[in-house]
């Protein structure tokens, strides 16, 4: 039987949670327990990558790269690895995180500009280090578009590609669907990203695992954006039972998640009513402020805005489309005919 490898992300996805506020110490104790807990590769930057801390995204406490080499100083096994998403992080940031202990870079573009990442794999390869290909919003286009995307990423030199369920709208046939694509269209490693706004983070990392996933990711407690992740320790229950436990210790993870993420963490993330329009709507998280503000300034449900969004499939970067939706549905609102009595 094949070896599973986790990824554990609460130093990275759950830096949205965070606020980006974690602090040399947290990330020292966070990646210590993971490691000694048998997680084979942890993921530390910044929410939104290498290069994200910025007005926009917002301001990390601590900069990523010496929050990378107190992760690379504590860890005996694990390998570190960094998120890049093209056009927040570049060549320069990548090469700092190289020099700071990364040992593994996962490229991030839109599930259809992975022609945008070519230099980054390439870069990636040059230095060294493992290439990982991340297919975000994946519920936004078909299996056969998503295999299509990935082959790209391939030929640019991954040596993984993700199926990443960015909004949590994710369904668990989807999930083994897209999964499924990818190991038929690829020679190298698949792997899958859950968010849980629907509640559904494990059922489709199961599915995802039923359709022959080779990598799968999770974060202490869940701590991650929108409704966070599939929590690791959970995952290393459930895959115990089931007989396929690829090294983790449970215990160990379940320790971690009470006694050093929960203390910490400002919320448990879970499917709220925000989280789960987000998924039901197949949106950012980033969206959701946004709407409100046009909400109020429209006299309109948020909710209504997101999914109207989602039906038009906006992406990141498409955040000018929220007043132009919210616009468009009071105009309507206003025409419709006034039921007689």
């Amino acid at each position: 039987m094949k070896t599973l490898r986790l990824t554990d992300t609460t130093l990275r996805d759950g830096s949205h949670a965070m606020r980006h506020q974690f602090t040399r110490q947290q990330v020292r104790s966070i990646a210590q327990a993971l490691d000694r807990a048998g997680v084979p590769v942890i993921e530390v930057t910044h929410g939104d990558g290498l290069g994200g801390a910025s007005l926009q995204y917002g301001f990390s406490h601590t900069p990523e790269l010496e929050l990378i080499a107190e992760a690379r100083s504590v860890c005996e096994r694990a390998r570190i690895a960094a998120l890049l998403l093209p056009g927040i992080g570049t060549r320069k940031e990548l090469k700092a995180a190289a020099e700071r202990g990364v040992q593994v870079i996962r490229i991030a573009t839109q599930c259809t500009e992975a022609d945008i990442s070519e230099q980054h794999f390439g870069l990636t390869k040059e230095l060294g280090l493992e290439a990982v290909g991340f297919l975000m919003m994946a519920h936004m286009r078909p299996p056969e578009v998503l295999a299509e995307q990935a082959r790209l990423m391939e030929s640019y030199g991954a040596d993984c590609v993700y199926i990443v369920d960015s909004a949590g709208a994710l369904l668990p046939d989807g999930a083994y669907a897209r999964v499924k694509a990818l190991k038929e269209a690829l020679t190298i490693q698949v792997g899958f990203h859950a968010h849980n706004n629907l509640g559904l983070a494990i059922g489709n990392t199961l599915a995802a695992l039923e359709a022959g996933v080779d990598q799968i990711d999770g974060s202490l407690r869940g701590l991650g954006a929108g409704a966070g992740n599939a929590a690791t320790e959970v995952i290393a229950a459930v895959l115990d039972k089931m007989g396929q436990n690829p090294g983790l210790n449970v215990f160990a993870l379940m320790d971690a998640a009470e006694y050093i993420v929960a203390p910490i963490a400002p919320y448990q993330p879970l499917p709220d009513r925000d989280a789960l329009t987000i998924g039901y709507a197949g949106v950012y998280s980033t969206f959701l402020l946004h709407a409100r503000r046009a909400g109020e300034l429209y006299h309109l449900d948020p909710r209504s805005i997101l999914v109207e969004l989602g039906r038009r499939q906006a992406v990141a970067g498409q955040e000018d489309w929220i007043l132009d939706v919210a616009l468009d549905l009071a105009r309507r609102s206003q025409d419709k005919p006034v039921p007689q009595t």
